[in-house]
């Protein structure tokens, strides 16, 4: 038996279908903060990384990343054009690295260029921890240093950055250091990665960072925070956890990110109480599923 239906109504039908075919293609392509694909630090992976590179990279990509920051100290015993071509062959685009002082004092040019051939675009400067910033003059003068950098940098074609620990939201002659940094430097040739869970630990709110320094936070380090830690800026207990399951609003981080200059962001979690592999996957998991 044929069952006949009216024309007219096939095409309410088939359009209430097509629209929510597009409603779920559209929230598929939104899944991420403002749609963007979500990077990993693969120093989060780094014990795995150690044993079974090609692996390790493959299972990365299995959970979801699509971006990479990789460490250009080691490239963990490849060449660097090598590397960057087992990520891409992984579907994972290299965008970030970080360099100590050291690189960024002695042959920058040959440290960048080798940046360049594993396909980093964002090269920065991991922490000035060993320095001593006891008075504004010492803060002035690293800023000036970073203009400095960051000039080469980006005759090399690459954008320079200042990561930032929680020792950089210190007081110093009654002014924030990580402040005077930002407001030290030539937004055209330095900018900021504003690790969250750091900017946090020490007792700073990120969403006050980018209403007051809009678009200097082009990248961000997206870890979570336990509770029950006081501030500091100091030595203190770690409290590393995965995404979403510490105390930070991601929701209104990612809300305001905009604001500040977001382009990209990595999961980067320091230690982690289970597999690191796994933490990484229950990070991407809460990420993918935060819409903004």
């Amino acid at each position: 038996m044929t069952i006949s239906i009216p024309r007219r109504k096939f095409l309410q039908s088939a359009g209430v279908g097509f629209a929510t075919l597009a409603l779920s293609r559209s929230v598929q392509i939104l899944a991420n903060p403002y749609g963007m694909p979500i990077g990993l630090q693969l120093y989060t992976v780094r014990d795995h990384l150690k044993k079974d590179l090609e692996g390790t990279i493959k299972r990365v990509a299995e959970i979801g990343y699509k971006e990479a920051e990789v460490d250009s100290s080691t490239y963990y015993g490849k060449k660097p054009a090598e590397l960057g071509r087992i990520l891409a062959d992984n579907g994972l685009k290299v965008v970030s690295t970080h360099f100590n002082e050291y690189q960024l004092k002695h042959d920058v040019e040959k440290n960048i260029a080798g940046a360049k051939e594993c396909g980093v675009t964002y090269a920065g400067l991991a922490s000035l921890e060993d320095r001593d910033r006891k008075t504004l003059e010492a803060i002035k003068r690293d800023a000036e240093w970073f203009n400095q950098v960051g000039k080469t940098i980006s005759a090399a074609g690459c954008h320079f950055f200042y990561h930032g620990h929680n020792f950089d939201y210190a007081n110093v002659d009654g002014a924030v250091i990580y402040d005077e940094l930002i407001r030290g430097t030539d937004p055209n040739f330095v900018n900021f990665q504003l690790d969250c869970y750091w900017c946090v630990r020490a007792g700073k709110d990120p969403i006050d960072y980018f209403h007051r320094f809009p678009g200097r936070f082009p990248q961000l380090h997206i870890k979570d925070l336990k509770p029950g830690l006081t501030p500091t800026t100091g030595q203190g207990p770690e409290g590393f956890t995965e995404v979403g399951e510490g105390i930070i609003d991601w929701k209104k981080i990612f809300q305001a990110a905009k604001e500040g200059g977001l382009k990209h962001f990595y999961v980067e979690q320091d230690e982690c109480d289970r597999d690191s592999l796994e933490s990484a996957r229950m990070s991407y998991d809460y990420l993918h599923k935060l819409t903004t």
